[in-house]
């Protein structure tokens, strides 16, 4: 087993030796139940196709917060307490880290993404629903999950506490997510690279719908990359000072 999967493995069972992990994996899936429901109380006459797509609208919300507080702890926490200094000197890459805590933030969040199969699904029994579209909404999910958590390990690599990871990592997420409100306000074609960038408005609807486009898993896997790469030359550069 490589380094990074030992550290994933750590850092993924520290979550459930605390209150962290069961809580937040009970509130996202209360939270997406609530809303669900709710939905469909409110509008009996949606199509079961339009629920599928509100399901998986409102339960993004939930995905990127809980993304963004897996994170806040995963490197501030180990520079608060010093132990990160442990990790500097032995011979783990920095690599190695980045990718170990990343797995283990998004395996969490992935867990906790496929507990809410059953909503959809319900959806598909009492409904007409193709699996299909179940399975792209989730696949963006996923995608969606992984960029969030890859924001949340940048901020926490560049934030001396938890408090100050919690504010950065939530800041750069808002403005990714926000982007489009910003492209709806310039001039083209300026507009049109702005949209692109939003982590969630234009790349995801398609998703939602249950449209697999290949371009919105490239920008997600690219976006992802991106921030990992970027998280382990900060590693490099604490390294050396």
């Amino acid at each position: 087993m490589s380094t990074a999967l030992l550290i994933a493995r750590r850092e993924f069972s520290s979550y459930f030796r605390s209150w962290l992990g069961p809580v937040l994996m009970a509130a996202v899936l209360l939270t997406d139940g609530v809303l669900f429901y709710w939905k469909i109380g409110l509008d009996q006459k949606l199509l079961s196709a339009q629920v599928l797509i509100e399901f998986f609208y409102n339960s993004s919300g939930p995905l990127m917060i809980a993304g963004i507080i897996l994170t806040i702890r995963l490197l501030a926490e180990e520079r608060q307490n010093g132990t990160l200094i442990l990790l500097n000197t032995s011979p783990v890459k920095d690599r190695d880290i980045v990718v170990g805590k990343f797995l283990a933030a998004y395996g969490v969040l992935v867990l906790t993404t496929l507990l809410s199969l059953y909503m959809p699904l319900w959806i598909f029994v009492h409904g007409k629903v193709a699996i299909g579209h179940i399975v792209v909404g989730y696949l963006g999910l996923l995608l969606l999950g992984a960029a969030i958590t890859a924001i949340g390990v940048f901020g926490s690599a560049l934030a001396g506490s938890q408090v100050v990871a919690a504010i950065i990592s939530a800041l750069m997420a808002a403005v990714f997510v926000l982007l489009w409100l910003l492209a709806k306000a310039s001039e083209p074609p300026l507009n049109q690279y702005l949209a692109a960038l939003a982590v969630h408005h234009e790349n995801f609807r398609p998703f939602m719908q249950g449209i697999l486009l290949p371009s919105g898993v490239v920008f997600y896997v690219v976006f992802t990359y991106a921030f990992l790469f970027a998280s382990v030359k900060v590693l490099e550069a604490r390294r050396w000072q």
